[in-house]
């Protein structure tokens, strides 16, 4: 008789938390690639203790600096640049930059590839 899988590796199996490559299209039409691993709960509280409120502007902008990446798995964004794309980056491209982080509709895709 097969041994009975728990419901916490269940879970973690179902997880893929590999890094998927996200596409923007940009208000210039220039596609932005970044890449990304899907959001756990970890990180939503970090990133709402990092923003000390409940603007959700806010606390996007935090995601989207702590998790998204560059093909090699290194950060696109610091925390010192926050100031930089809230007043230097066009309102629509940074929604859709946020948007695409908090979505979790891409393929899977090696970042070190």
């Amino acid at each position: 008789m097969p041994v009975p899988t728990r419901a916490i590796d269940r879970l973690r199996k179902a997880s893929d938390l590999k890094p998927t490559k996200k596409e923007v299209v940009l208000s210039d039409g220039s596609v932005f690639e970044l890449w990304a691993t899907p959001l756990v709960m970890a990180e939503r509280e970090y990133a709402q203790k990092q923003v000390k409120s409940d603007d959700a502007n806010a606390f996007a902008l935090q995601l989207l600096i702590t998790k998204a990446l560059d093909e090699n798995g290194n950060k696109l964004f610091s925390a010192g640049e926050i100031d930089v794309l809230k007043n230097e980056v066009k309102d629509k491209d940074l929604q859709a930059l946020m948007l695409a982080i908090l979505s979790d509709d891409a393929e899977p895709i090696d970042p070190k590839n």
